[in-house]
């Protein structure tokens, strides 16, 4: 009887076991796995972002920053992408510019994955893929597919309730893990808020004048296809608004930074240094919660039953028909609204402009798609490979 039930109990942890190492492994190589980024022609150095925050050295949240200097002195830009490793096209745009950006005057600085740790997280509860792909000429390119949160295997407990710093406000017990509620961080506080503090003490040392945070938001959450800006720099963002609109097409309105809501990057770099802040949402119906599963295909062009007949009765906040909102789409929108607040910040201060070529716009991602803009590693030097 005894040897019966033992054999019982020994069956059922082996099955456990062979779950969980089944389960794990997918895991395991997607925490593991590398993008590689050919760093393109405009690339002068890449440096870490622990250099400005040592308590990120030798973290997991540290993180390459891609600097493309001029041969002319003029403006500094900061540019950063996965904030939120579940909104990729801000990504898919800051390495479009790594791996074609030219700086003729002023200094780019770029950051793909600012919340590292939440690019080698997921979400399986939601059913999201672990990998996305982009056809390019010279075949697939693999992207993880990220979380909105850094992964707690990095970050950990997490309290009861998230006190932001310095202003004390309560969060979610989660947005000690979210970057965009850690702003402006500090230097010895949890991981995520070592990562923001390190950010500002760059835009602070290095006295840069513009920071650009790429974000994604629902078609039915109001604040999205948008530049979010405090009023400082208001006026920039107005004139973006209306010039994307009037020369290439597309809308993208302003929404004010509210000042009560705290630890976000368009309120806190604003108010802790002289940097402009802007912060950019591309409507991604991915995150929408009324779709159908979350598939690569819904992640890529956008189309979704669902959404289509909730725009049909008013409920979304972006224009929504049978096209859906395809990657190519976001992304153009984020390099031309990117190109637009460049060009309009320069026209303001001649004395620190910034010029930058190579960028494609949002109709030429439009017309040729994102993959044409990336660069086969295997045909590109080693010295010129990074990997994310």
């Amino acid at each position: 009887m005894i040897s019966r039930e033992w054999t019982v109990k020994s069956a059922l942890l082996a099955i456990a076991a062979v779950l969980m190492i089944l389960g794990g492994v997918p895991l395991y190589k997607h925490r593991h796995s590398q993008v590689p980024i050919v760093a393109g022609p405009g690339v002068t150095k890449v440096i870490k972002l622990s250099q400005f925050g040592p308590g990120l050295k030798g973290s997991p949240a540290d993180t390459d920053v891609f600097v493309l200097e001029g041969k002319e002195p003029g403006g500094k830009v900061l540019i950063m992408s996965n904030t939120h490793a579940n909104e990729p096209a801000g990504l898919l745009a800051t390495l479009i510019m790594v791996e074609n950006a030219v700086v003729e005057k002023g200094t780019l600085y770029v950051i793909p994955e600012f919340n590292a740790s939440a690019g080698r997280n997921t979400k399986p509860g939601d059913g999201y893929p672990l990998y996305f792909d982009i056809p390019t000429e010279w075949g697939a390119k693999r992207f993880r597919m990220g979380n909105r949160d850094a992964s707690p295997l990095e970050q950990w407990p997490d309290p009861d309730v998230y006190i932001h710093y310095p202003d004390k406000q309560l969060f979610s017990f989660l947005d000690v893990r979210n970057t965009n509620r850690t702003w402006p961080g500090r230097a010895d506080g949890p991981l995520m808020e070592r990562v923001t503090f390190a950010a500002m003490e760059m835009m602070r040392r290095d006295k840069i004048d513009i920071a650009i945070d790429m974000h994604g938001a629902e078609t039915m959450f109001p604040v999205t296809n948008c530049i979010v800006a405090p009023q400082k720099s208001a006026k920039i963002a107005t004139l973006v608004s209306m010039n994307v609109k009037a020369m290439e097409g597309f809308d993208n309105h302003v929404e004010p930074s509210p000042g009560n809501f705290r630890g976000l990057s368009h309120r806190e770099i604003g108010d802790f240094s002289e940097t402009l802040p802007f912060l950019l949402e591309a409507p991604i119906p991915f995150l929408d919660q009324p779709t159908g599963p979350k598939t690569v295909k819904l992640l890529l062009d956008g189309k979704d039953p669902f959404l289509l007949s909730l725009a049909k009765k008013k409920k979304l906040f972006v224009p929504y028909d049978e096209s859906g909102w395809p990657m190519d789409k976001r992304v153009g929108q984020h390099c031309s609204v990117t190109l637009e607040i460049i060009r309009q910040y320069s026209k303001k201060n001649p004395d620190t402009a910034i010029k930058v070529a190579g960028i494609p716009r949002y109709g030429d991602l439009v017309k040729t798609g994102v993959g044409h803009y990336f660069h086969d590693p295997a045909k590109a030097e080693i010295k010129s490979i990074y990997y994310e």
